[in-house]
């Protein structure tokens, strides 16, 4: 394989490095990377809505309904006085990002030292950033879906769909129902068409308490018996057990089924970019479709995806398909799910959501894999300009194995799953506790100046030079395991609190269902191999 280095073709800036070397992967010659960098970026802003901010009400809309103050929280508790001297750099940040140059995957200090204090989408660090989030479906189908929020009396900052009920997750119209939505509008009716499943949300709030207590007056039949605690029991149970969500399955608004899950903002963007639980953070890893957005998340969840990319780089080998890197990122978050490991589920369930969905995985990934210095698309078939919406096409990529730069993706994951993963090479390494922590406390992420950059030292070489007992992909597929395991049973614990007990046994004979025939899909498949 002939390769040579090329030069980016992106901007004044180039790339940036994202993994804080400057060591590149060598890439494809200019002729072959060209068409794939218009795709990528074509990819990043196409859909406008992803800019704006899904604020007004719908026709009939009554607010008085849904009075309540105006005033947000911040979704940092950081010192005021600092954010405000930030506020006034964002600003003039954004201002040039946005006047000089298109790409805002080029802004320098966006994943280094992300503000997650921001409330507006102007504060980000530019006009197109993280457009790559937001997916392409039906217009009347995703009208249809807005419109089950606006049935929500109480203020949702946040709002995605997501799941089988959104974005199939096979070809066969056999594993869902003619007539489970009661008067579903035409829309939801038409995609669905005839294999009706359950549609399944994520609702970001300010206050959790203050939400639900306004929900309980609109929508007491939404709770199980805990509904009668009140909103303090509900919000509490939500809070302090599992990854701070609470569901609601099996209710039916606007004439449609849908389950969702309530989380508090800043919950959700401590694990986008901190990687706490990987419950919410591994779901929007994965395509989802974005009803209400908001700048904070967008924020933390660019974080998120770029962290999935680095460490599906470090679980897989120098040479790559398309299809394994996705489905890599899409395991990610089932590696320590519980329910996979006792039958809960289906167990080829990722490699059905990628194949399904390879396009929407491109458009969260491809402008991402671009700015990496340390992976590339190895194939000609990049070279057509129409290949990113081509579904049959499964490319070949490469990454850099280099310990020095596969040092420098050490310690740029998140900081909590980092931690966990020092944890074990310390125990490993056999590393003394004073040395241990005077090391953690050298790469502690807190850079008030914001001057440090996040970049691997002796430590992190020595891990990803790791080799022994299955090496550096077994240590982080444990992390992996051990972050989702706990807050994952924790989820399925209370859900027969939250939901009651025949809506929580509906949906575990659901899923033991889809188990059963996932399982006799694959059987079926190795047997015709």
């Amino acid at each position: 394989m002939s390769m040579r280095v090329v030069p980016s073709v992106l901007g004044k800036r180039g790339i940036q490095d994202l993994c804080g070397t400057h060591t590149r992967l060598p890439l494809l010659v200019a002729s072959r990377r060209l068409p794939y960098i218009y795709g990528a970026r074509h990819y990043a802003s196409t859909e406008q809505e992803g800019r704006r901010e899904d604020t007004g009400p719908p026709p009939g809309f009554d607010s008085s309904k849904a009075s309540q103050s105006s005033s947000s929280t911040s979704l940092s508790k950081s010192n005021s006085a600092s954010n405000s001297a930030n506020s006034s750099q964002r600003e003039s940040s954004s201002s040039s990002s946005t006047n000089s140059d298109t790409s805002t995957f080029h802004v320098p200090d966006w994943e280094e030292n992300p503000d997650l204090s921001i409330s507006k989408f102007s504060e980000l660090p530019g006009k197109d950033f993280g457009v790559n989030q937001h997916i392409l479906i039906n217009e009347e189908f995703k009208e249809a879906l807005r419109q089950i929020l606006w049935k929500f009396r109480a203020p949702i900052r946040y709002a995605f769909a997501y799941g089988s009920g959104v974005f199939p997750q096979s070809s066969k119209q056999e594993d869902g129902n003619s007539n489970l939505h009661p008067s579903p509008p035409e829309a939801i009716a038409k995609v669905q068409d005839g294999n009706q499943k359950m549609i399944d949300f994520i609702f970001g709030v300010s206050y959790s308490q203050h939400w639900h207590s306004l929900n309980l007056q609109e929508h007491r039949d939404h709770y199980s018996a805990v509904g009668s605690l009140g909103s303090y029991a509900v919000s509490k149970i939500q809070d302090s057990f599992g990854a701070g969500v609470y569901f609601n399955p099996y209710v039916t608004v606007n004439g449609t089924l849908i389950k969702y899950g309530v989380v508090n903002l800043d919950t959700l963007c401590k694990d986008l970019s901190e990687w706490n639980t990987l419950y919410l953070a591994g779901r929007l890893q994965k395509p989802v479709k974005i009803l209400r957005d908001n700048p904070a998340v967008r924020l933390a969840n660019q974080v998120n995806l770029i962290a999935a990319v680095r460490t599906a780089l470090l679980l897989l080998p120098p040479e790559f398909t398309e299809q394994q890197l996705y489905s890599t990122i899409a395991g990610i978050s089932y590696m320590g799910d519980p329910r996979m490991s006792i039958g809960g589920d289906d167990p080829g369930k990722v490699n059905n959501i990628v194949k399904h969905q390879l396009s929407n995985f491109r458009r969260l990934y491809a402008p991402l894999i671009e700015n990496l210095p340390n992976i590339s698309f190895i194939d000609s078939a990049t070279s057509r300009r129409d290949w990113l919406e081509d579904p049959t096409v499964n490319t070949k990529l490469a990454q850099n194995m280099d310990p020095v730069t596969r040092g420098h993706m050490v310690r740029r994951l998140p900081s909590a799953f980092r931690q966990k993963l020092y944890f074990e090479y310390q125990s490993k390494f056999n590393i003394p506790r004073g040395e241990f922590q005077k090391m953690l406390e050298q790469t502690k992420d807190e850079d008030p100046d914001r001057i440090r950059k996040r970049q691997g030292g002796p430590f992190e070489r020595r891990i990803a030079e790791d080799t022994e007992g299955g090496g550096l992909r077994e240590e982080v597929r444990q992390v992996i395991e051990s972050t989702i395991r706990w807050p994952s049973l924790m989820q399925t614990i209370k859900g027969p609190i939250t939901s009651g007990f025949a809506r929580s046994w509906r949906y575990i004979k659901e899923k033991r269902l889809k188990a059963k025939k996932g399982a006799l899909a694959l059987s079926q498949e190795k047997k015709n191999k």
